[in-house]
């Protein structure tokens, strides 16, 4: 990253976030007017670590430490996009991170019920912050990932913010009649694909939507194999 780029130095946030909006999220595809008026209102600033807010609007996934990133703004819009949300619906939004996502989706309207899952402390007390001041009716819970959040549930739309290689069973049984998870799935050695996962009586089937250069949730890599 150059520090001294103005593409990356935006002075006026304001005006960045309606470039971002401009030139990264609308030409991807993204039409829906609930998510671009979200994206245009939610300074993105505030989710990532000061020392990153000049490079808050950038087309690139930005690190929060320990492994996790705020993920690029043109997925994300790709990912709202895809969900075809429902007025009403129950959405978790698992790896919650510093709660842009979460925020956003509060910021949606149409009476959405969200839950926010982290299992970082530090991450999930800045998503707190976050939504404090723009989401206040987002709830947040602290626990595993892989475990989801029963309490809250069922879900119509749950929505991983990180690449995984599957979904973890407890999130499928967590879905409402209907319901159907957004995730990014990286297969071992193949290409990270947004995918929508749909419960089948043999578990899930994933259907990819469009590739995605997302990073791996570190907590829902599969634990290694042992080998004799």
């Amino acid at each position: 990253m150059d520090r001294t780029d103005p593409d990356y130095a935006p002075l006026d946030p304001v005006a960045a976030r309606q470039r971002m909006v401009d030139a990264q999220i609308r030409p991807a595809q993204v039409s829906n007017p609930a998510v671009i008026a979200a994206m245009r209102a939610l300074p993105r600033e505030l989710a990532v670590p000061p020392a990153l807010r000049a490079f808050a609007y950038a087309d690139q996934n930005l690190p929060l430490g320990e492994g996790r990133y705020l993920t690029e703004p043109r997925v994300t819009g790709r990912m709202l996009q895809v969900a075809d949300i429902h007025p009403g619906a129950r959405v978790l939004v698992v790896g919650a991170g510093t709660g842009y996502v979460a925020a956003l989706l509060a910021g949606m309207g149409q009476g959405l019920v969200v839950t926010a899952l982290e299992s970082d402390a530090r991450l999930a007390a800045a998503g707190r912050d976050l939504c404090r001041q723009w989401a206040p009716d987002v709830h947040w819970h602290e626990g595993a990932l892989v475990k989801g959040d029963a309490a809250d549930g069922p879900y119509d739309l749950i929505l991983i913010d990180g690449a995984v290689r599957q979904v973890p069973p407890a999130l499928v049984a967590q879905l409402a009649e209907g319901g159907r998870i957004i995730a990014p799935i990286c297969a071992d050695g193949g290409v990270t694909s947004v995918s929508l996962v749909l419960p089948t009586p043999q578990g899930s089937a994933a259907q990819p939507l469009f590739d995605a250069a997302v990073p791996l949730l570190p907590e829902l890599e599969p634990a290694p194999a042992f080998v004799f």
